[in-house]
């Protein structure tokens, strides 16, 4: 129970990074009876420390305390939206400290925060329920905004892959610890490459093993193409109304940017770790 209202069917946005979550996640937010986190402080804690060390989520508790904490950062209170940070702001249409909903018109809750589908299998222990909404972008395209965002390329610091990793390491996309020198040496497109690689490999294995109503796989650039449609496809998949009015904010993206943001030689890199998984979405 959360604010008096039993949770059903609870849904999460999944995808590797800069892959549309805060997209679906924003026309979620803007959707009549959902309360949508993303990236709240505490729950982001955990799903890094499960992303990290995959022993944690593994554990027999792992479930409860992403059960709880989601739980928490679902309470609706004065100062619900103090620990949010400026994605979820902007996508709530926030000013200030919230809360961005009305406790009395929620239905629905969920959460689209960064690196979600490293927890998958710990979110689908806490909430058998759950409705997962997975997006696939062209890894080019990641691979570029990754380049320009300082927190992504953070985790690609060589303590992140001291002594005490765990391998294989999903987060980082490196299979075993005699890989470690050579991730260590790679240039960050390559590091940024293995994390896509890696997590489109689990969306893979999510799509093999959910069933069709539990589940559903979206396409990045097609949500720019057609944004009416894959927003009808959410709708359909969740029984509720999601408008497409929010989709996108001030600023439509665009696909294929990599051409002239991605050097020629960090492209050929992308392409190199990548060209298994580009080939089989059908990204030439």
């Amino acid at each position: 129970m959360v604010n008096g209202v039993k949770v059903r069917q609870p849904v999460f946005v999944i995808a590797a990074p800069h892959s549309g979550a805060d997209l679906v996640g924003r026309a979620l937010k803007r959707s009549s009876g959902f309360h949508v986190t993303m990236g709240r402080a505490a729950v982001a804690r955990v799903v890094y420390a499960f992303a990290r060390r995959p022993s944690i989520a593994r554990s027999r508790g792992a479930h409860r305390v992403l059960r709880d904490v989601l739980a928490e950062a679902w309470q609706v209170v004065p100062d619900a939206c103090a620990e949010c940070g400026a994605t979820c702001k902007d996508a709530g249409g926030i000013i200030g400290s919230g809360p961005c909903v009305a406790s009395r018109s929620l239905t629905r809750f969920g959460d689209a925060g960064p690196d979600l589908l490293y927890s998958a299998p710990v979110l689908l222990q806490a909430f058998p329920d759950a409705r997962l909404i997975q997006i696939i972008r062209d890894g080019r395209d990641v691979v570029a905004d990754m380049l320009a965002d300082p927190a992504c390329l953070a985790w690609f610091r060589p303590h992140m892959l001291g002594e005490e990793a765990e391998f294989p390491n999903p987060f980082l996309g490196v299979r075993s610890a005699e890989h470690r020198g050579l991730w260590n040496d790679m240039p960050a497109a390559g590091k940024c490459a293995l994390r896509w690689r890696s997590a489109v490999r689990l969306s893979a294995t999510l799509r093999r093993e959910l069933p069709a109503e539990q589940l559903l796989t979206l396409r990045y650039e097609d949500m720019l193409a057609s944004p009416g449609r894959a927003i009808g496809a959410v709708s359909d998949f969740l029984h509720a109304e999601i408008s497409t009015i929010a989709l996108y904010g001030t600023v439509k993206p665009k696909a294929g940017a990599w051409r002239k943001r991605l050097s020629a030689v960090d492209a050929e890199l992308v392409e190199k770790v990548a060209r298994e998984e580009l080939g089989r979405l059908g990204y030439r």
